[in-house]
């Protein structure tokens, strides 16, 4: 988003405070962010906060003309490159849907040959509502980019969809959308994501601290960059946001192993992501065990190999391991590159701060089978995950000149 001119347009609704967040973030990032607040936003929040967090005037007011060499909508309408709406109302969608211009806000956005995103929120029953569906639909055949809303819990006091997409998603969003060629058009793309979980007895299970969000990141960026995308995910609290992703849940090692076999003859690329369990009890119990005195042992097996497995069985497929260290991240990683017949592996020592489980950073290495790599800083895991496609992509490009 560096030097990027963003017009963040906000519209009353009470998801309006997540705006301030939005405007903070973007104008971290680099961006030159000027704001446009209906009447109704300025309710929810004033527009000094805005002016404070982008250090630069807000606008609400069609006729409020500060500069008599310019009209102050068609100035800003010119000068925005990326413009956003949110949170983006049923109000303020059904107005751009049917080209009515009656305030700063729809007056500006229908003057600006700017690319347009918008963030809806709303409650769950208006967003499913036939006149809002129409309404976006049109908008988006205009060619309008949406960026769903989340489900949750709602200011109404719903659970649903309609909560207003965190700002760094929105961000990812669009920067993913802006700047990313679609080098991966055509490629069928496996990827593994996040823990499994052993089962013990009915309350109790083994399984470790992955969230799964590398994985999901990558699965993401991939879907932007144009691949066919299959995911196999463990138990996560994630939500796919590119609707072109085939999601299959699993929970065991058993089952992880039995779909990543099940997608790899047909994939291109395949990146397994995934912490699966190692071991898991040896006796699964049906009913609950009970506390006794002293010690407790259970003995535990080994689970299939599921990289080591496809590995063996791999033709065409170009397979990119991780490997989550603590130590000796690089030597222990080629280690496993060669072991397990991979073409590439993502090192990362997971003691590191900002390379843990569960953070939204990460700090990798790429290793290439020529052992040639890439390290990679402390970056957010969307951005990641897309460096990381484009090293599989110009290691591919190698290989077939």
């Amino acid at each position: 988003m560096l030097g990027k001119k963003v017009l963040l347009c906000v519209s009353g609704g009470i998801a309006a405070y997540k705006a301030c967040d939005l405007a903070s973030k973007l104008t971290q990032q680099g961006a030159d962010v000027k704001v446009i607040m209906t009447e109704n936003a300025m309710k929810f929040v004033s527009p000094l906060v805005f002016q404070a967090l982008t250090r630069n005037p807000v606008h609400f007011d069609t006729f409020d003309e500060l500069d008599p060499a310019k009209i102050a909508h068609i100035d800003l309408a010119d000068w925005a490159e990326i413009a956003i709406i949110a949170p983006a109302t049923a109000n303020v969608i059904g107005k751009l849907a049917h080209g009515i211009a009656d305030d700063m806000l729809t007056t500006t956005l229908l003057a600006t040959s700017a690319e347009v995103y918008i963030a809806p929120a709303m409650n769950v029953h208006m967003y499913e509502h036939p006149a809002v569906i129409q309404n976006m639909n049109q908008l988006d055949q205009w060619g309008y980019h949406f960026i769903e809303p989340g489900a949750g819990y709602l200011a109404c006091g719903y659970v649903g969809k309609g909560r207003l997409e965190e700002p760094l998603k929105i961000i990812e969003a669009i920067k993913n959308h802006q700047v990313k060629p679609m080098i991966l058009t055509g490629k069928k793309v496996l990827i593994s994501a996040g823990p499994t979980r052993e089962k013990l007895d009915p309350v109790r299970f083994f399984t470790n601290r992955s969230t799964g969000k590398m994985g999901f990141a990558l699965a993401e960026a991939a879907a932007n960059l144009g691949a066919d995308v299959t995911l196999v995910a463990g138990p996560t609290e994630l939500d796919i946001v590119n609707q072109r992703i085939h999601l299959v849940n699993i929970t065991t090692a058993e089952d992880m192993y039995t779909e990543m076999n099940k997608y790899f003859p047909d994939s291109d690329i395949v990146i397994k992501a995934a912490a699966v369990a190692d071991y898991r009890p040896k006796q699964v119990f049906t009913e609950k065990m009970k506390k006794k005195p002293g010690d407790l042992s259970i003995e535990m097996e080994r689970t299939k190999d599921v990289l080591m497995s496809l590995g063996e069985r791999k033709t065409k497929q170009f397979l990119v391991g991780f490997a989550a260290e603590t130590n000796n991240a690089i030597e222990n990683g080629m280690e496993k590159l060669k072991r397990k017949n991979l073409d590439a592996i993502v090192v990362n020592n997971v003691a590191t701060e900002g390379a843990g489980f569960g953070g939204d950073t990460n700090i990798v290495t790429y290793l290439n089978k020529n052992l040639q790599q890439h390290q990679l800083d402390i970056a957010l895991k969307t951005d990641i995950a897309t460096s990381i496609l484009q090293f599989i992509h110009q290691d591919l490009k190698d290989e077939s000149n």
